[in-house]
């Protein structure tokens, strides 16, 4: 959002008024100390003249709340729709009691989706979500070392060309400050030969692939899902340390999925090289 801003030449005051927020409410959004509510993200794209599913993307289960922020609306001004108070429509978000039927056509005009479309929202906002996929049908988590370099380096490079066996042999050797390895041991520990890596190795390579030595322990906890797991720290630390303090996506509260960290991991290659650096707002 802020490198949106930023190269559309808007001041945080600026993009404020256009949404109807002061400037150091904008400030504290980008600076990750409080998110804007749901129902303020669609302004904030139009205002920027983005997608809302490319600045805010979009990831899980449609739920009565997110039809309503998507179309802009507060509960307060989602009630008014119905001609009835904030109780209906907040029982019925947090799955406690259904809309009355004479609700459910007001309400999908107010939100632009079917009648169809508002039940099948509310019936995820009741818990009733379609089950995720079996997880033997889940790929199988990296766990030896080779597999988690294959996976990093298959992964958390978009938009750029990962390191090769060379490289990452020759970062491994100026962070242990000895020669350790050479490109064809890289190449033995990626192919999968028995072999052991020692601590200074393991050291060496998460500062070569930029990410936390704890992965690279053989006792390393992967949970809940490990494709996830190493996704989301490949995504954290290719950016400067205090650049990102929050990660989330409208329709995920629990964690963003493989798919959408793979998304992200995309933006924020195109976006890495442009991004201007600190500097103060006016």
């Amino acid at each position: 959002m802020r490198a949106v801003r930023r190269g559309k030449e808007l001041s945080q005051k600026e993009l404020g008024a256009k949404v109807g927020v002061r400037g150091p409410t904008v400030a504290r959004w980008e600076s990750g100390e409080e998110f804007p509510k749901g129902e303020k993200l669609p302004g904030i794209a139009s205002a920027l003249g983005q997608d809302l599913d490319v600045l805010f993307p979009y990831d899980g289960p449609v739920d009565l709340q997110l039809l309503r922020c998507d179309a802009g609306l507060s509960v307060a001004q989602a009630s008014e729709a119905i001609n009835a108070s904030r109780v209906p429509l907040s029982n019925a978000e947090s799955g406690r009691r259904r809309l009355q039927d004479a609700y459910v056509g007001p309400l999908s005009r107010a939100y632009g989706v079917t009648a169809e479309e508002l039940l099948a929202a509310q019936d995820v906002s009741f818990g009733l979500r379609r089950a995720r996929p079996p997880r033997e049908a889940r790929p199988s988590a990296p766990r030896t070392v080779g597999e988690k370099i294959n996976y990093l380096l298959e992964h958390g490079y978009a938009g750029r060309t990962p390191p090769s066996n060379e490289q990452i042999a020759q970062a491994v050797n100026e962070h242990s400050g000895t020669t350790h390895m050479t490109a064809d041991d890289i190449a033995t520990l990626r192919s999968g030969a028995p072999t052991t890596a020692s601590g200074a190795v393991r050291a060496g390579l998460a500062h070569a692939l930029q990410v936390d030595i704890a992965l690279f322990q053989d006792d390393a906890e992967l949970s809940p899902a490990a494709g996830e797991f190493l996704e989301a720290i490949r995504f954290l630390g290719s950016i400067h340390q205090g650049q990102i303090l929050g990660l989330a996506a409208r329709g995920n509260q629990a964690g963003l999925s493989a798919d959408m960290m793979a998304k992200i991991n995309e933006v924020v290659g195109e976006l890495k090289n442009k991004l201007p650096g600190e500097q103060s707002e006016q």
